[in-house]
């Protein structure tokens, strides 16, 4: 769901920049009132988790399309929705920076569709209301009920969002029945595949470490552990340096409308001179295009004919496709965001110590 800049004009991606924006400072400001101290080197590890778990598209039978969790639930259920926000917005800027996968002015709708949708909307509306309040953890099977349910609502959401976005955009011909009739169905599957995802994760973690999942002191206790934190870690770079190789080279469910619309893999738009000057941003800073080395000499994209989404398509070639160079791109990726979310969510904090 990773939106390129062709299909946003510069108002709309402003306007959303500005509204991710609002809503990453009300995320900050309730980190910095946290109490628990186990709370940045979890969000580091898991940011780097979700990034190698992005990495991997797994295919929707019948369909030739292919979807990718996003994460969102899972971090607001571990860290919060605040905290989930930041590491979601962290993902998402090393991927448009360095992977060009998805465009710098659509950060702001991107951030939107998958991480205001999924963390301050979906999680708290579906979530928290399908789990009883008490200190007992629910069954195994309630919880991952509520997972799919709140990974379907989430996706529909941001689903809309993309659609909505690009009909008010106006500078690439999607009409807006078709768009929306192709975009809601394949999504509507994509959650389900997250939705089972996400389930059998925290059926995991129920069984290994309930104490992750519930909210109170010993929270704190247990997350600081670096067992805890080494499991995520190593996770991430299993994720993101071997299970990568069987990425499935479908496009993903946004390519996939686009392409069943348009008859084709890229659309025509009224560019702007700001949609050029991004691209070329973009060309320059993208050292891992396509999740792979990219050492090769580098164009930036015309500005009347531009990529729809990300650079995440595989070409086609033999399944799995073994590549160390995927696998150190993923592994950089991971690293990258994890410095990241540290860097950001240690300056945070340390502003609250100095007022204090």
């Amino acid at each position: 769901m990773h939106m390129a800049d062709a299909l946003l004009s510069p108002a709309v991606g402003a306007a959303f920049w500005l509204v991710s924006g609002t809503t990453l400072a009300w995320s900050a400001h309730r980190l910095k009132s946290s109490e628990r101290d186990d709370l940045v080197p979890l969000m580091g590890v898991l940011g780097a988790f979700v990034f190698a778990a992005q990495m991997i598209n797994f295919s929707i039978p019948g369909t030739g399309s292919s979807g990718h969790m996003v994460g969102g639930l899972l971090l607001s259920i571990l860290l919060g929705s605040p905290a989930a926000l930041i590491v979601i917005a962290s993902v998402l800027t090393v991927q448009s920076l360095f992977f060009a996968d998805g465009g710098l002015l659509a950060l702001g709708a991107n951030l939107f569709n998958m991480g205001v949708m999924s963390c301050l909307v979906a999680y708290p509306l579906i979530y928290r209301t399908l789990m009883p309040r008490s200190s007992v953890l629910p069954s195994a099977r309630r919880m991952a009920w509520a997972a799919v349910i709140t990974s379907v609502v989430g996706l529909q959401l941001g689903a809309l969002g993309v659609v909505l976005q690009t009909q008010l955009s106006g500078i690439s011909s999607l009409p807006l029945g078709a768009f929306l009739w192709l975009m809601q169905p394949i999504h509507l599957a994509i959650g389900l595949g997250e939705g089972l995802a996400t389930a059998a994760l925290l059926v995991f973690i129920r069984q290994a470490r309930p104490d992750l999942l519930m909210s109170g002191a010993a929270i704190g206790a247990a997350c600081a552990s670096k067992a805890v934190a080494a499991g995520f870690g190593a996770a991430a770079v299993v994720v993101a340096g071997a299970l990568s190789w069987f990425a499935s080279s479908q496009p993903d469910g946004l390519e996939w409308s686009i392409e069943h619309v348009t008859g084709q893999t890229q659309v025509v738009n009224n560019a702007s001179d700001l949609h050029q000057r991004l691209s070329n941003w973009q060309t320059a800073t993208a050292l891992f295009k396509d999740y792979t080395l990219n050492f090769q000499e580098k164009s930036a994209a015309s500005p009347g004919e531009s990529s729809i989404t990300s650079s995440k398509s595989i070409a086609e070639s033999a399944w799995p496709a073994v590549d160390a160079g995927t696998s150190l791109a993923g592994v950089v990726g991971g690293l990258l965001t994890l410095c990241l979310v540290w860097a950001v969510a240690y300056w945070l904090r340390r502003r609250v110590a100095r007022v204090k």
